[in-house]
């Protein structure tokens, strides 16, 4: 027999701004990943154009021009919804639950409380990452248009070190999205997780 507290248990709820974040940044992620694989293909990253090739059904384009177009579409929908959620988050102020703190830092080292340790460890990752998808644009945007931003390549002493620095903000990305599920999952159960996409 189910209790009554299990009855009248309210689901958690998320502010419309912040499901249109997530779902926006799963396409474009999406797009830019597939796409970003088929342009790795005319050219790899690691041991040139006789190097490791990613299979057609994990590429998005067709050929090098196709992967291009979709890629950069893709980004420019994720840098705006990347703008407009900085905006938003700030605006309702909700940036102040968002990143890390000395208070974050503080409970690492005395708090026994399992709740107050996952929240710290979440704003960890959400202010970690920041730099990471910053890394991720410029260097995107020096492969983009290296005749308007030579300095972006010198930057990073060379095209081949652009493109290396460019490959591994996604691993370093979706190392990320995996311990956010797994900390959204751990602070609230598999119904936090889906009251996001529902």
């Amino acid at each position: 027999m189910t209790s009554t507290s299990s009855q009248t248990r309210k689901l958690p709820t998320q502010a419309i701004g912040a499901k249109i974040f997530h779902w926006c940044n799963i396409i474009s992620l999406f797009i830019m990943l597939t796409s970003g694989l088929q342009i790795y293909n005319a050219n790899p990253v690691f041991g040139g154009r006789a190097g490791l090739h990613i299979p057609p059904i994990f590429t998005l384009g067709g050929w090098l021009a196709g992967g291009r177009h979709w890629h950069f579409a893709a980004m420019w929908l994720f840098s705006l919804n990347l703008l407009w959620y900085g905006i938003y988050i700030l605006v309702t102020r909700r940036w102040r639950h968002r990143f890390v703190g000395a208070n974050d830092l503080k409970a690492l080292q005395k708090s026994q409380n399992s709740k107050r340790l996952i929240y710290a460890w979440h704003r960890i990752a959400y202010t970690a990452i920041i730099p990471i998808l910053l890394l991720a644009l410029f260097t995107g945007i020096g492969m983009y248009k290296p005749a308007q931003f030579p300095w972006i390549v010198d930057f990073f002493g060379s095209w081949q070190a652009l493109r290396i620095v460019h490959f591994a903000s996604v691993p370093m990305f979706i190392l990320f999205a995996v311990i956010h599920s797994l900390l959204g999952r751990k602070a609230g159960g598999t119904e936090l997780t889906e009251s996001m996409f529902s």
